[in-house]
């Protein structure tokens, strides 16, 4: 027989009270069974009033509307789109304009903040100072006023396309944006491309067998010129064997405005150059922070084996300073993401502009449509955080924690 069989009835209530009601006994589960009734009654409310709600208007719930043509443009597609296309194919066209430019927008921030830090951290008095301006001045001013003077005070007050500042003949800039050459492919692109992904995935084993050599015998590796070879070499003698991978249109001034080419909108960029910076600020803090909790000792011990200020930094220190850095890090990836909806102010065509805005306003599918956008927010933060999560992992496995 067993223990639970074996113990009275009064002992199982009041194991059972203790459960559910913790130290308030049978008090607290009529409490909390009270809060899940109050909870349940105005949940039905809620989808109640919603119901009655979309009769009234004659709208149909649902997720059929996302078959209906949506009749509008989006002026920044990453994949071919009409205004006669689908409600879906303006949600992925949506989704996927926020998902690039909070892609771009963590990558500059990562890039900026590590540089603005290690200026903080330099024994030179001019950058020590430069980095702990540019700290204090960007991160107390609002986001979206720095995304409304880059769009409005910066790009907007450039040329018309007429009157556009020429980059070496082959691209342009004016107040519509930077006017690039756009590259088509041609016959040998698909060998050129294996070639260059062989060559990256290479170079990344190099570099592996490199760390593992250095960390674990002691022993430096010079790898740059194999890399050299690999990243450059290869794609060159595919090109020789195979012909170009691709030949590029250059734009042409035509009337008012450029033809050819790929242009890169100016709301795009007042939003990566806005998102970048601000985040980038608080960046530096946190690199700064993480590099400061490792002991000073580690930069003596760098200098006593012989090893430069950056070497000791990027060999010894930083790895260290890692696991400090990580999961603040990647609380400012989120915030950068979710920051992203600002695209409304000016324009940008984001998930939370063209489906959350626009498609809304023509569908009234209200509760749909912010549902959908609430569920893609809530799946980028979640996977975001996972990957960051098992990188943070790694380097605690690696510094041996």
């Amino acid at each position: 027989m067993s223990t639970e069989a074996r113990k009275p009835p009064a002992q199982i209530a009041l194991k059972i009270r203790r459960i559910l009601g913790g130290k308030a006994g049978w008090n607290g589960v009529a409490v909390q069974f009270a809060f899940a009734a109050i909870l349940g009654w105005i949940g039905y409310e809620i989808v109640s009033n919603a119901r009655a709600n979309l009769e009234n208007q004659h709208i149909a719930a649902g997720f059929g509307f996302l078959r209906n043509n949506a009749g509008f443009d989006v002026n920044q597609t990453l994949i071919s789109y009409t205004g006669s296309d689908t409600f879906l194919r303006v949600f992925v066209v949506g989704l996927l304009n926020t998902l690039v430019v909070s892609v771009v927008g963590i990558v500059f921030a990562t890039v900026i903040g590590f540089i603005v830090a290690l200026c903080r951290l330099s024994p030179n008095w001019l950058l020590s100072r430069v980095g702990e301006i540019y700290v204090e001045i960007i991160r107390n001013l609002p986001l979206l006023f720095q995304i409304l003077f880059w769009y409005l005070a910066v790009l907007a007050a450039l040329p018309n396309p007429r009157q556009s500042i020429s980059l070496l003949g082959i691209a342009f800039i004016s107040n519509r944006g930077l006017v690039v050459p756009s590259p088509i492919g041609e016959s040998g692109f698909a060998p050129f491309l294996a070639m260059l992904a062989f060559g990256i995935v290479a170079s990344l084993a190099l570099r592996f067998h490199a760390r593992r050599a250095l960390f674990q015998e002691g022993r430096m590796i010079r790898i740059w010129p194999s890399v050299l070879g690999l990243l450059f070499g290869l794609p060159l003698l595919s090109t020789l064997v195979f012909g170009l991978p691709f030949t590029f249109e250059l734009p042409q001034l035509r009337g008012f405005n450029f033809a050819g080419g790929s242009r890169i909108i100016p709301e795009f960029v007042a939003l990566t150059v806005a998102l970048s910076t601000y985040t980038a600020a608080f960046i530096a803090e946190i690199v700064r922070a993480g590099i400061l909790s490792v002991h000073q000792g580690q930069m003596e011990a760098g200098a006593s084996l012989g090893l430069s200020r950056g070497a000791t930094l990027r060999l010894i220190v930083i790895p260290q300073a890692m696991r400090v850095i990580v999961p603040p890090l990647t609380n400012q990836y989120l915030n950068l993401t979710k920051n992203s909806s600002l695209a409304v102010a000016i324009g940008y065509p984001d998930l939370v502009s063209v489906f959350a805005g626009t498609s809304l306003s023509q569908t009234g599918q209200a509760i749909e449509i912010i549902a959908m956008t609430m569920g893609v927010y809530l799946l980028i933060s979640l996977l975001t955080s996972a990957v960051m999560s098992v990188y943070g992992w790694r380097v605690s496995r690696s510094l041996g924690a």
